[in-house]
């Protein structure tokens, strides 16, 4: 297990989902954590979510870090100047900079011209615009100690399509913030990566199927890929992972996947097992490209998705142009 005694953490949105695992695994690794989000026991989450920031803070006692909730809504630059300020004066360092907010109760579906430009333009706000200010008030901090690590969590490590055109402009913004952070603070001892996690069970996903945590996997036959879902306690165990990493520097810049990290630092899901995702969408594609049709709604969706998650991989050229020849994509 990393070691992370000793460091101070913040992960913005650290409410629920991959945020809350995040949080709870920085704690096991005995970081201490400051859990930001707007959802508290006072002021519940406008999108209907029972989960605070209190209850994350509490589940990071528990794994055995010290956990530190703090409400803040990461589109005020005011709240988030002051969440750092109080960092500054009461922990005296930062080495940990998560930001998970994701904005997925405004994402929507579908083509440019049939989406509500307002809602589109609201997730960009909340998906991508408090990374930025978020950034801009942990960077003076980590440049000042020349050392430190920022995580943006994204969706895919892929050059190739999201599905929508706002979700896939938010995702590779991330992406991108990523990468020119690290360009500007490499020299500064600073690493800044974009991660993401497999195929999600996250608190909301478990509850549209009807199962908990406990019995998960009553889910599987309900949906394709399910099975080889993770809890979001594996992303978190990438970034203690990473944090504990004396050599993360020269990672600075990179898009890491959860189940790469799994591979390549030896840790496990929750439960023991060690979801590869991209492994699973290889193979079914395989699989499907093999049986030669006729494909379904779903097939064809399998297909095209995993023909764009594999895009910019030479290791997946072939079958790329396999699933070409059998589908128009």
């Amino acid at each position: 297990m990393p070691d992370l005694e000793g460091k101070v953490a913040l992960v913005a949105g650290a409410t629920r989902g991959a945020g809350r695992g995040i949080a709870r695994m920085l704690g096991e690794a005995g970081a201490t954590v400051y859990c930001t989000g707007r959802s508290t026991a006072g002021s519940p989450s406008r999108i209907g979510r029972s989960e605070t920031i209190e209850e994350t803070a509490a589940l990071v006692d528990v794994a055995g870090g010290r956990g530190i909730p703090v409400q803040t809504d990461h589109l005020s630059e005011g709240e988030v100047r002051s969440l750092f300020e109080r960092v500054a004066r009461e922990a005296r360092q930062l080495d940990i900079v998560v930001n998970d907010i994701g904005g997925e109760d405004e994402a929507e579906w579908g083509a440019l011209h049939e989406m509500d430009l307002e809602r589109g333009f609201r997730f960009i706000d909340t998906a991508v615009r408090t990374h930025i200010i978020t950034s801009r008030y942990a960077v003076p901090i980590l440049r000042e100690q020349r050392h430190g690590l920022i995580v943006e969590i994204t969706d895919g490590d892929h050059p190739g399509f999201r599905g929508a055109f706002f979700y896939d402009l938010a995702k590779n913004q991330v992406i991108r913030a990523a990468y020119a952070m690290a360009m500007e603070l490499k020299r500064r001892g600073v690493t800044v990566v974009a991660l993401t996690p497999g195929f999600l069970h996250s608190e909301a996903m478990l509850e549209n199927f009807g199962v908990t945590e406990n019995n998960w996997t009553d889910a599987a036959p309900k949906a394709k890929g399910f099975s080889e879902s993770e809890t979001p306690c594996v992303v978190g165990r990438a970034v203690a992972a990473l944090a504990a990493d004396p050599r993360v520097h020269d990672k600075t810049g990179q898009v890491l996947a959860s189940w790469g990290l799994a591979k390549e630092y030896g840790f496990t899901d929750i439960d023991g097992r060690r979801p590869d995702w991209i492994g699973f969408v290889e193979r079914s594609c395989y699989e499907l490209v093999r049986e030669g049709g006729p494909y379904d709604a779903e097939d064809r969706f399998w297909l095209r998705a995993g023909h764009d998650m594999m895009k910019g991989n030479p290791r997946w050229n072939v079958l790329r142009e396999q699933i070409e020849g059998v589908i128009e994509v």
